[in-house]
Parts: C-alpha cells; structure tokens; sequence
C-alpha cells in the first residue's frame, strides 16, 4: 500500500523528545510489531529530558542502556532510576575507536546484540560514532543531524571530540544504506531510520532526504548575483549563538567591480584582472 511519502510525521507527539519522536518512534514500533523490550540512549542526562527514549522506558517497561559523558548529569540519571533495575546507566563519553566506541560500551551491559532503538544525539561526532558500531544490530536508529545544513549538501565534520558541527543528512543516508539501513522520517534534526528487510512494512515510495525533508527553517541559503554581489536568504541567524549573518560583512567582490562582466570596458577589464588576480591569492 502507497502512502504520503512524509506519513510517520503526522504521527508526532512530544512526550518527552524535542521534535515529535516519541510519536513516530511508537508508530514504527507498532508498524514492526513484536519489540524486544531494549533500547540504547546517548548523551542521555537525566534520561527524561529531550530523551527519545523515556517514553518507552516510562509506559512501555523498556529496558535501557542509557549513557552520559557528564559526571554531573550522569549523577541526575542514576537518581532519576534508582529504583528501576531494568536501567543501566553508564558514565562515558562515546567515542569512535577500539577504546571508546558504543560496541566498548554496550558489550559490558547486558544489551542483546539486536534491539529495538538506538538514538543518538552527541552534537558533533554522531556521524562517526554510528560509523564505529559493528557488533550491535538495532531495529531503528534516531541520529542527530545539524539542521543548518542544506538536505543535498555533504558535510561531516572532522573525527576530533574536540568540536561540536555535525553532519548533514546526505552524509547519514549513504552511512546507512552501508549498513543496511533506510530512511523512513525526518523531524527538525533527526533522521529516523529501520532495518531494509522492515523498510516495505512502512508503504513509502519515495524516501530520499528531499522527500521526507519537511523543515528547513534553519537552513540559510548563501548565493550571488551575476554581478557578484553575495545575497543571504532564509533563516539568516547562527541558531546556537543568536547572531545574524551580515550580508555586507560577506561580501567578496568590492563594489567598484561589481557588475556584469561583459559591461565592463576596456580598462576596466584590465583593472579587473589585476583584482581578480590579487583576490585569489588572497591578498586582499
């Protein structure tokens, strides 16, 4: 059966997640049928706020690995389920090699190697980290991807725990197709994705990013003009930091220049070489 390529959206409910995952996470549960009754979270804090998991955790009797970098906020989530035995809360940050990686991780906890959801949202290096699990197989898998970032664009930051940029969806896509995996919905600045031998369940007959894509409020588009003058468009904010893009502050071309090429005079081609010229070796 064919449906709205974009359906599991109007599914969304905030329980506890930040952008509708608690509903569409519980419609593809149901959608596959038969949970294993696990699930895996990271950065979790106190494991309720903004979680895609608690959900599950708090009405469905999941049990969950739940995982926390913060010595701080991992004190927060042993006290939030001091009284649950079906939690493991764990205190590391999840890195990418044969030290730190989730595998590391999750093969000391009593995790099955298949399990219902991974979610993971470390503002940075979740790329990598997904990239590193091998020897863990779960049903469904939310991923934080920056939402500034064109839906076409390729971008992954570099493998360094010391920054924070992220990835965008392009990048995700392929990662998953690799591990096989597709996609199935995209909130604000999540990528849902299940297991390929589910994807047919979910009646979707176009799932690349550009079709389930629904919002791109963040995304600022940067483009010029013939003449070369640099234009900002869209969101137009740095949304962490509240500071504006600066369109005159972007500009490339000096004013003088900046004019359709082929208006240009003799003389003010030649100038306009030497500016050119001087502009790619980044002189100016």
């Amino acid at each position: 059966m064919s449906r709205d390529n974009r359906w599991l959206l109007s599914h969304a409910e905030n329980k506890h997640s930040q952008n509708g995952e608690d509903g569409v996470i519980g419609k593809i549960l149901e959608v596959l049928g038969e949970p294993i009754g696990w699930c895996v979270e990271f950065g979790a804090w106190d494991g309720r706020h903004l979680s895609n998991t608690y959900a599950l955790i708090d009405e469905q009797d999941f049990s969950a690995v739940l995982i926390e970098g913060s010595t701080e906020r991992y004190l927060d989530l042993k006290q939030s389920f001091s009284q649950n035995d079906r939690i493991t809360p764990v205190n590391a940050f999840v890195g990418f090699s044969a030290d730190d990686g989730l595998d590391q991780i999750l093969e000391k906890t009593d995790l099955p190697r298949e399990f219902d959801l991974l979610s993971i949202d470390i503002d940075g290096n979740d790329f990598h980290v997904w990239k590193a699990v091998e020897n863990f197989d779960p049903r469904i898998v939310v991923i934080e991807f920056n939402p500034t970032i064109p839906t076409a664009v390729e971008f992954v930051q570099e493998a360094d725990m010391s920054i924070n940029q992220g990835c965008g969806i392009a990048p995700l896509v392929k990662l998953a197709a690799g591990k096989g995996y597709e996609l199935v919905c995209i909130t604000q600045c999540n990528c849902i994705f299940v297991k390929a031998e589910y994807f047919e369940r979910f009646g979707i007959e176009d799932n690349s990013p550009g079709a389930l894509r629904a919002d791109e409020t963040l995304v600022t588009w940067v483009f010029c003009g013939y003449d070369g003058k640099v234009f900002v468009r869209g969101h137009g904010i740095l949304p962490w930091h509240g500071i504006p893009y600066r369109e005159k502050k972007m500009q490339q071309v000096s004013y003088l220049f900046r004019s359709f090429q082929s208006n240009y005079g003799t003389t003010m081609r030649w100038i306009s070489r030497q500016y050119r010229s001087i502009k790619k070796r980044g002189w100016i």
